[in-house]
């Protein structure tokens, strides 16, 4: 037994490696192609500012590639052994169903382990500390932010253009400092400029040469006989506050960032009929709660498939790659395509949405638990 143990183990893990990679690979690289891809190429953003954003990414593949992964190699390796009578031979020979798939169980509860231990501290540290890296890149590479021959508008209250950047120096700069109206209330002209930062006051320093800049009305902005124009300067030191994209990126996070004791924080605020958290709207809460129960049950989503996928497997009785992917992939499509519509009412306490992330996991334990034991009764 140790022999079919190890035999059936070892195509499991080698499959649902090679599955997870796959899919991760897939995932991570439309996350970054609609993420990040403007950064690299109109940014000049570092190679190594990609490679930290994949660091980021990759725990949030896993928590849906592994258990899809999984599922997969179910799929593919108890259908090559059903076709080609390896199931029957064994049975053949007094060996259950359900000591053939021993190795299925220990591996899906392996995987489930991995999941929760993802799901409740290496994702949310990862997405916590994404969520800074632009403010970071901001702080490293200052001149990345700066692009030639375009606006910049990501800083409150400037609109900077620059000409060119050549990777040293800024040329021929005009930066214009809005109101509370976003109308322009002084534009400053500047052959050249230098930029570096000051992490200690969360701001970039723009040192402008050759300035000069003209004033206009507060009152007034648009009125042209208000401008006081002529004003050189020599040199001069305009600051760039990045207090707003930290604290924007830092303390409006999204749920999935938060870990499990922030979580429960939140909800011991709200049993204690305090406001929620002052990140939170007031179905924050509700939201919180969902977020919760969601990390929980996604981590058992490796369980749910693979119990389901054994009688599946070898009804179907196809060794073909391409016939077991697609059934995993419609399998994973149904499971997650219900976690994701909970979370359209997830804002809504009356519908119990943190009772609904359970459903998946009702659902395919209950048909997979009645298909298995069907087969296993055969």
């Amino acid at each position: 037994m140790k022999i079919l143990d190890r035999y059936v183990s070892k195509q499991l893990a080698l499959t649902t490696f090679i599955a997870v990679s796959v899919l991760s690979v897939v995932l991570v690289l439309g996350n970054v192609f609609r993420q990040i891809f403007e950064l690299l190429i109109n940014k000049n953003a570092p190679y190594e500012f990609l490679l930290t954003f994949i660091e980021y990414i990759i725990p949030f593949s896993l928590i849906f590639t592994l258990p899809w992964g999984f599922l997969t190699a179910v799929l593919l390796v108890f259908g090559r052994m059903s076709a080609e009578h390896e199931l029957t031979a064994l049975r053949a020979s007094g060996v259950s169903i359900v000591r053939i798939c021993v190795s299925v169980f220990v591996l899906a509860a392996t995987c489930a382990g991995a999941c929760l231990w993802i799901n409740l501290d290496i994702a949310p540290k990862a997405q916590a500390r994404f969520k800074l890296a632009l403010y970071e890149l901001a702080m490293n590479r200052p001149l990345s932010m700066f692009d030639s021959d375009r606006v910049i508008d990501a800083f409150p209250g400037l609109k900077i253009y620059i000409e060119r950047n050549d990777g040293k120096e800024l040329h021929n700069l005009i930066v214009y400092e809005l109101g509370r109206d976003f109308e322009p209330q002084k534009v400053i002209f500047a052959r050249r400029g230098r930029i570096h930062s000051d992490p200690a006051n969360r701001r970039l320093l723009l040192d402008l040469f050759e300035a000069r800049y003209e004033q206009r009305d507060a009152a007034a902005p648009q009125s042209l006989a208000r401008i006081r124009q002529g004003i050189t300067m020599q040199q001069t030191t305009l600051p760039i506050s990045l207090e707003d994209l930290y604290e924007r990126n830092q303390k409006r996070r999204p749920l999935s960032s938060f870990t499990v004791a922030e979580l429960r924080e939140i909800l011991e605020e709200g049993r204690s009929a305090q406001a929620g958290s002052a990140d939170l709207p007031q179905s924050g809460l509700s939201e919180a709660r969902v977020e919760l129960n969601k990390r929980f049950s996604l981590s058992l989503a490796s369980l749910a498939l693979g119990i389901l996928a054994v009688p599946l497997a070898v009804t179907a009785q196809r060794r073909e790659t391409a016939a077991g992917f697609l059934l995993s992939l419609l399998l994973a499509f149904v499971y997650f395509l219900l976690i994701i519509m909970t979370g359209w009412v997830k804002s809504r306490p009356e519908f119990y949405p943190h009772l609904l992330v359970w459903v998946p996991n009702v659902v395919f334990f209950f048909l997979g638990g009645s298909l298995f034991k069907r087969l296993a009764s055969r």
